[in-house]
């Protein structure tokens, strides 16, 4: 699972739900997100307006079961 943040967060900003959920979390990459830019398995602007408005998204892996729809190109 990917854990977008906005850059003001810190984990103590996050809900303790959202924190014992995910348990252990690991810094991998920033991003500067726009609406031209293309992520792999997210709506970018719906990654946007939840980091706006809740100040995180949260990615889940893909349904093992579910076909796989890539939003890129």
């Amino acid at each position: 699972m990917y854990l977008y943040v906005h850059e003001d967060r810190t984990v103590e900003d996050l809900p303790e739900e959202l924190i014992k959920m995910v348990k252990e979390l690991t810094h991998v990459m920033d991003l500067e997100l726009s609406p031209e830019r293309k992520l792999a398995r997210e709506d970018v602007l719906l990654v946007m307006k939840n980091i706006n408005e809740k100040g995180f998204h949260l990615q889940m892996p893909p349904d093992p079961l579910k076909p796989v729809l890539h939003f890129g190109d």
